[in-house]
């Protein structure tokens, strides 16, 4: 509700502090999400690169289907390390325990989509 001088009275440092739980839970339910529809666009990108380019493209199926099973499984990479975070997340903000560290995750992930890339970019250059 406005107050008389017209500003909102529900600004984000107004809100009770027993909500910042809350939002905690939600912020990292929000990141599970970011990272699912990541999963799901890189399954799209595999389904796009092994069936409808070598459609589209006179080359090789086999180089096509392979580099799509790559962007499968990265796909599948990412859903299974990202479900397992936030079930550690989850369970360590219910126990008000520290969140857990998996600085290894994002070098993974990192080292998967450099590796993918680097065949996509080869596959382009040989069949240019």
């Amino acid at each position: 509700m406005p107050e008389s001088n017209g500003q909102s009275q529900s600004r984000l440092g107004d809100l009770p502090p027993d909500l910042a739980p809350r939002r905690t839970v939600l912020a990292a339910e929000r990141t599970y999400l970011a990272w699912l529809r990541t999963s799901l666009g890189t399954f799209g990108l595999a389904l796009a690169v092994g069936r409808l380019l070598p459609a589209l493209v006179d080359a090789s199926e086999t180089a096509f289907a392979l580099l799509g099973l790559g962007y499968g499984a990265f796909g599948m990479l990412i859903l299974g390390l990202t479900t397992y975070r936030s079930q550690k997340v989850r369970a360590a903000l219910r126990a008000d325990a520290p969140l857990p560290e998996h600085g290894w995750m994002p070098w993974m992930l990192s080292l998967v989509a450099a590796v993918l890339g680097a065949c996509t970019m080869l596959f382009v250059l040989v069949n240019v």
